[in-house]
């Protein structure tokens, strides 16, 4: 997988590829008007792809041109410094997707980190991603660069947030994370010595980075699971703050499609046993009132003053 060099030529062949991958068929008058060059010298480049091995088909027609034909074999690829970065950034993304294709991203990763210039393989080496599940890329590769080298380099992060009323921050970084869809940066407030997860998305870094500062473990030794217990509104492990017992009267295959990670228990008889929790005891007795069906709250207490609570207000609510 050779970088496309400076020169003339390469610049022009990786053009000239791009171009060809854009769209089915190119008379050969356009393609030199579209690089800026003679015919003779497009026919030329053409040959060159050839003997890379690109199967590029002449087109007959008053016009004459090219087309970009699928090959029988992978020809070697060439990238401009964005287009290797972006791959290997891809590449070490989908090492921990756990979409079974880990191994063989490890190799291509491995590949591509080879051929690439010593300051971009730096850029990519620092890159650190923890998988708390999977995530689509968001933000731009150059955040995701900057994120991971203030991370690697242990130094103080300086940023603008996009949240109402927020102004310049700080935090100092220990882990960038995916988790269902978004990125998430996982660091320690010095100002509010306390940690902080912040949306990659809405983060614009200022540059330069702050003071060096020493390492901190994240709570629990493990950002995945300090992560989803943040969300979970849990200040110490992950599981829900409010967790509830109840009996459902519907049968369990009726319950486990929608129950999660919930404990679901048969009881026969067309009832169910769930224990199930949420960061509030109002948002558990609203979650439970989806099933529509009677319930029966087991334990604790307090799902049985939400329930009362909830029904005083849909009952205001449905007077109005």
């Amino acid at each position: 997988m050779p970088l496309a060099s400076s020169t003339t030529t390469s610049s022009r062949l990786l053009s000239l590829l791009s171009l060809l991958q854009a769209r089915r068929d190119w008379p050969g008058g356009l393609l030199a008007q579209r690089l800026g060059v003679s015919d003779r010298t497009v026919r030329r480049d053409v040959d060159r792809l050839r003997e890379l091995g690109y199967p590029v088909q002449a087109v007959k027609g008053p016009d004459g041109g090219y087309r970009l034909e699928a090959g029988q074999q992978l020809p070697p690829l060439l990238f401009d410094e964005e287009q290797a970065v972006a791959l290997a950034v891809a590449l070490r993304i989908a090492v921990g997707t756990g979409a079974g294709i880990e191994e063989a991203a490890a190799r291509a990763l491995a590949t591509v980190r080879q051929v690439l210039p010593s300051r971009l393989r730096h850029r990519v080496d620092a890159l650190e991603i923890s998988a708390a599940g999977r995530a689509d890329l968001q933000v731009g590769t150059d955040v995701l660069l900057t994120l991971s080298a203030a991370i690697r380099a242990g130094e103080e992060l300086r940023f603008d947030y996009d949240s109402p009323g927020s102004g310049p921050r700080r935090v100092q970084p220990h882990h960038l994370v995916s988790r269902n869809g978004r990125w998430y940066l996982v660091g320690w407030s010095p100002e509010r010595e306390a940690w902080r997860t912040y949306r990659v998305d809405r983060m614009t870094p200022r540059i330069p980075n702050g003071p060096r500062f020493l390492p901190r473990e994240v709570p629990g030794g493990d950002v995945a699971v300090f992560l989803s217990a943040q969300f979970k509104g849990s200040e110490g492990a992950d599981t829900w703050p409010c967790r509830g017992e109840v009996i459902l009267d519907l049968p369990a295959t009726d319950v486990a499609p929608f129950a999660g990670d919930d404990v679901v228990e048969d009881l026969g008889d067309g009832r169910t046993r769930l224990t199930t929790g949420s960061w509030s005891w109002a948002a558990l007795a609203a979650s439970l009132a989806r099933f529509d069906t009677e319930i029966e709250v087991i334990t604790p207490p307090e799902l049985r003053t939400a329930f009362a609570d909830l029904s005083r207000r849909a009952g205001r609510s449905a007077q109005l």
